[in-house]
């Protein structure tokens, strides 16, 4: 948030919402707002592509989103005017890209499955997947993910800026932070730095009057950016490690590693995987940035009724649980009923007994994550189960069912097995998400931003055609009369 240009502020139930200026006014966004306007702009240019209304959409999520995440993004389609059919992991959605040209080296090395671990380091989430494809990708089993929601390319940008921002401030005693326009500048040069260190060994950060009137010239090395992001790109082969180890797959058993994300061309990254699996050459036959969007149309082309070009219309397609998933039990022992990296969809219950003499109700807190306690992790929403007869403790039995649709949406029920009473919770309006109401304002607020956008553009164009229209009379040839004036 320090490095950001734009303010964050507290919403309603402690959400955060990002504070701009609009037409010199303060606007106010949810972060599902932000996340439908990029949405809505990429649903604009496939109808200008294809020439016909988009309605329907396949969203890919990051690997290890929770289930609020993932609501949030649905929410975030449904603003841009979005039909969600479909939600997939990215790493799956770019195994999918892959397995449509897997055919030729299945049968080179003579096995009828292949194991691909997919690499996908992106600008601001992180997944590690092991998938297995079976019979010419027309099975695609995900035995695990693991991974970060908060690691990417954003992360070595902030480092590089930090490094310049305290370069600054030692030769010319001037502290940056402050100046948020200074920083936005400093961000956009340092990512362009970064991805020219992907492929020169040197490059220079130059800003002209970057703040109080002093210019920014510094050289940046390819070392320099590995020194000061090693924690970062450690912490990306310890995820690596343990997503094997959670398969209990060796190294030698993983017949492909693939890079997704334009965070994988950084060349230490690449090194560094490549002495994990022995030496083994990276899979860099699709684009990295093009593979989850190409896999993801892919899916599309699937779940459409009327296509019948896709040569994958048979794929199966078994996907799992990043997070185990569970609910709080007497001294908030997390309970766990479904586990990471179960296959989904799923549907699991268990039952439990009353606490207390005389209890009349039980609270259901359900939560998401891997520690014992279950304060620890992240509480996904709660709910009452009431008409309870009030007998002695351990007499009554609650029925908790937890079921996860292929989404990965869950939906939690509780049913007292003597009365029949019961209860349910859908992860949509737990703390912190959006309610119907909002989602429907929301609507309305985008096709009135999209109205003025649409404005603003129009008086842009004519006044291009209007400087384009001098310029033309600037160079046109005076009457070829001698007598001409003006």
């Amino acid at each position: 948030m320090k490095l950001w240009p734009f303010k964050v502020i507290e919403g309603p139930a402690d959400t955060p919402k990002i504070s701009v200026s609009y037409e010199g006014e303060t606007k106010e966004f949810f972060a599902e707002e932000i996340s439908s306007m990029v949405l809505r702009k990429m649903k604009e240019t496939a109808e200008e592509y294809t020439g016909k209304p988009v309605k329907n959409a396949v969203i890919t999520v990051p690997a290890y989103f929770n289930e609020s995440q993932r609501q949030a993004t649905k929410d975030a389609g449904a603003i841009a005017g979005l039909n969600i059919i479909s939600m997939i992991n990215d790493p799956t959605a770019a195994a999918i890209a892959y397995g449509l040209n897997i055919n030729k080296s299945l049968i080179k090395i003579k096995k009828k499955k292949k194991n691909v671990l997919v690499f996908d380091l992106g600008g601001g989430t992180f997944d590690v997947s092991i998938l297995t494809i079976v019979e010419g990708a027309h099975s695609i089993k995900v035995k695990a993910v693991s991974g970060e929601a908060h690691l990417g390319g954003e992360d070595f940008d902030n480092h590089m800026v930090d490094h310049c921002v305290r370069e600054f401030k030692r030769k010319w005693e001037k502290d940056l932070t402050r100046n948020k326009k200074a920083l936005g500048r400093l961000r956009c040069a340092c990512e362009k730095a970064k991805r020219i260190l992907s492929c020169d060994t040197q490059t220079s950060i130059e800003l002209d009057c970057l703040h109080g009137g002093i210019d920014l010239c510094m050289k940046f090395s390819q070392a320099k950016f590995e020194e000061l992001n090693m924690g970062y790109f450690d912490r990306c082969m310890e995820t690596v490690e343990a997503c094997l180890r959670d398969t209990k797959m060796k190294k030698s058993s993983v017949h492909e590693v693939m890079l997704v994300g334009g965070s994988t061309r950084i060349p230490k990254i690449q090194l560094m995987l490549q002495k994990l699996f022995y030496g083994k050459e990276l899979c860099k036959s699709l684009n990295p940035d093009e593979a989850v969007a190409y896999g993801a149309a892919v899916m599309a082309a699937k779940l459409n009724p009327n296509s019948d070009k896709i040569r994958f219309g048979d794929l199966v397609l078994l996907d799992v649980t990043p997070l185990s998933l569970g609910i709080q039990l007497m001294g908030e022992i997390f309970d766990v009923v479904i586990p990471r990296n179960t296959t989904i969809p799923r549907k699991k219950s268990r039952i439990y007994r009353t606490a207390f003499e005389n209890q009349t109700s039980i609270d259901i807190r359900v939560y998401q994550g891997e520690r014992a306690r279950s304060t620890d992790n992240h509480l996904l929403g709660m709910f009452t189960v009431s008409g309870i007869p009030p007998v002695r403790k351990r007499h009554v039995q609650v029925k908790v069912c937890f079921e996860i649709d292929a989404n990965g949406i869950l939906t939690v029920k509780a049913k007292i097995l003597a009365t029949r009473q019961n209860n349910k919770l859908t992860i949509t309006n737990e703390k912190g998400r959006l309610c119907k109401e909002e989602i429907e304002k929301m609507v309305k607020d985008a096709d009135k931003y999209k109205h003025e956008d649409r404005e603003f553009k129009k008086k842009a164009d004519a006044l291009n055609a209007l400087h384009y229209y001098n310029k033309q009379l600037k160079y046109i040839p005076s009457s070829s009369s001698n007598n001409s004036s003006f």
